[in-house]
């Protein structure tokens, strides 16, 4: 018998559940190590990941060889810039282009008038409150823009 009054479980067996639950974890957590360990299996997100960005750098240095296309003089991508101007810009630089909040855009640029430094203003944004959009617009939407405003500097 017992030397103590305490009641012992030593004679309880396992339930065949739990035995079966217990080996079954045990193979899962296996065959993960086994599948995602990079020294065992040689997979890695960071591969996937380096495939990926040199897979959009690819594509980006393609799309930006050619020289950027302007829309000045095309009524269709003025009418676009127009609404895209109005739903994006007006905000600031109201409808007309005379300046509110941000500066006046018919008047002589602060960081220059050329396509070229108003599309690096717009995508990249400047000191002082003007946002980077280039986020929110693509490119082509963004020189559509410019056209647009070249129309309002007349």
């Amino acid at each position: 018998m017992n030397d103590h009054d305490n009641p012992t479980e030593s004679n309880n067996k396992v339930p065949k559940g739990m035995a079966a639950f217990f080996v079954l974890c045990i193979v899962f957590v296996v065959g993960y190590v086994v599948l995602y360990t990079p020294a065992i299996s040689g997979w890695s997100y960071y591969k996937i990941f380096e495939k990926e960005m040199a897979d959009a750098q690819a594509v980006a240095s393609s799309e930006g060889e050619g020289e950027k296309q302007s829309y000045s003089g095309d009524e269709a991508a003025i009418a676009e810039g127009a609404e895209i101007y109005a739903s994006s810009c007006a905000v600031c630089h109201k409808a007309d282009g005379t300046g509110g909040i941000g500066s006046d855009l018919t008047a002589e640029l602060k960081f220059g008038a050329t396509p070229e430094d108003i599309y690096e203003s717009v995508a990249d944004g400047r000191e002082g409150g003007m946002p980077p959009f280039k986020q929110q617009l693509s490119e082509t939407k963004i020189l559509k823009v410019i056209a647009f405003m070249e129309t309002l500097r007349k």
